[in-house]
């Protein structure tokens, strides 16, 4: 008994909530193997360290032998989750969602074990659903209940638009709960209401209703909203270690410790300690850095993406910087914006001029402050773009 309460307890560590707790605690202590779900619509081809948070809970439950469902929404990324979106968000078409899902196995696989995962498609049902399935079920969902979501009923009191088949997306969701009969979903807490929703569905057709565990959100490199690729605050599990390295170490002196928090499972106890440590904060945003590349990466890709880090940005040695061959027949001086396009750096004018006015930009160490400016180059020039880009001109 005291063993399944340790587990129990385990379990919930790290969660946002767990509701409702005596669902939960009843479902674990009945010994039997549960159905694990967490959906993911491929909105985007990579996974980020956002994502981890919620996939190292699976793999606790993964662990102890329970049946992990990891759910494709292909059909839903059809609609759009509108969850936190302050306008209608536009539908992928089938052909960018299909290429979305192509690296999620792979990515996956580097926290749970891929031989002891369940993969479903919600287009396997979703999908067939007649005109007459669709009626049903969306008679057993009252449209106060569908409002009662925070996005939804702020939009309306504002007088912006909400789509028709926006509503129809937490339903969607939440069948997808009664079709697999999931004993347990788990999300961020801007999902609460979606798993909530599977609850409520799953009562209506007479089923057992799932529990529901939330995590917390991983803020992004900026350190107010979630990490996200379409705000372009992420770090991702496909990038090269040195980038993903760079990255977490742009972040916040304060906002590191949640990434030692969520990422690591470094204890509340074991934070305060290192607070209270006379280390730099330097020093220890570079052990977070090198330990959650060590982790979601490898230990050798952690060793050398940190002396990559030191010798460009701390020992200014730019014999490592990435190389790039700019046309012979390019204007010398040529506009920095003209510039950062060649290396790659941005892909539109508004975000060069964007990073140079923010004084993100600098050639051979010199901080370039004007957006018009032409800058001379040769052979071996260091650009630098932002905390964690460097260019070497060959």
């Amino acid at each position: 008994m005291k063993i399944m309460k340790n587990t129990i307890e385990n379990l919930k560590k790290g969660t946002a909530q767990v509701l409702p707790e005596d669902c939960f605690e009843k479902k674990l202590s009945s010994k039997k193997k549960l159905k694990i779900k967490l959906g993911m619509d491929p909105t985007a081809p990579d996974l980020h360290l956002g994502h981890v948070v919620v996939l190292n809970k699976l793999k606790q439950f993964q662990d102890l032998g329970h049946e992990i469902i990891f759910l494709i929404g292909d059909f839903t990324a059809r609609i759009g989750d509108p969850t936190g979106k302050s306008k209608t968000r536009p539908p992928l078409d089938e052909k960018t969602i299909s290429e979305n899902t192509k690296t999620y196995f792979e990515q996956v696989g580097r926290i749970l074990d891929p031989n002891k995962i369940s993969i479903r498609y919600n287009s396997e049902w979703l999908g067939k659903l007649s005109c007459k399935e669709i009626v049903s079920l969306c008679s057993t969902v009252t449209v106060a209940r569908l409002t009662e979501r925070d996005d939804f009923s702020k939009r309306l009191k504002e007088g912006t638009p909400v789509g028709m088949h926006e509503l129809l997306y937490p339903i969607f969701q939440g069948y997808d709960s009664v079709v697999l009969k999931a004993d347990i979903e788990i999300g961020g807490t801007d999902q609460t209401f979606n798993l909530l929703f599977g609850r409520y569905l799953q009562e209506r057709y007479n089923q057992e209703p799932q529990a529901i565990m939330t995590l917390p959100l991983l803020e992004g490199l900026d350190g107010k909203e979630k990490m996200s690729k379409s705000l372009g605050n992420y770090v991702g599990l496909t990038e090269k270690p040195q980038n993903a390295y760079g990255k977490l170490m742009s972040i916040s002196d304060e906002h590191m410790w949640k990434y030692f928090h969520l990422l690591l499972g470094v204890t509340d106890k074991e934070i305060n300690e290192m607070k209270k440590s006379n280390a730099h904060p330097m020093e220890l945003k570079k052990k977070m850095a090198h330990d959650v590349i060590s982790a979601y990466w490898s230990e050798s890709d952690a060793s050398l993406a940190q002396d990559y880090f030191e010798n460009i940005f701390q020992k200014k040695d730019y014999s490592q910087a990435v190389v790039v061959a700019i046309d012979k027949k390019a204007s010398n001086p040529i506009w920095i914006v003209q510039l950062l396009k060649d290396l790659g750096a941005v892909k539109t004018t508004s975000e060069a001029k964007r990073l140079v006015e923010a004084g993100a930009v600098s050639v051979d160490e010199k901080k370039i402050v004007g957006f018009k400016d032409y800058v001379s180059w040769s052979s071996g020039t260091s650009v630098k773009v932002g905390k964690h880009k460097v260019y070497k001109l060959s």
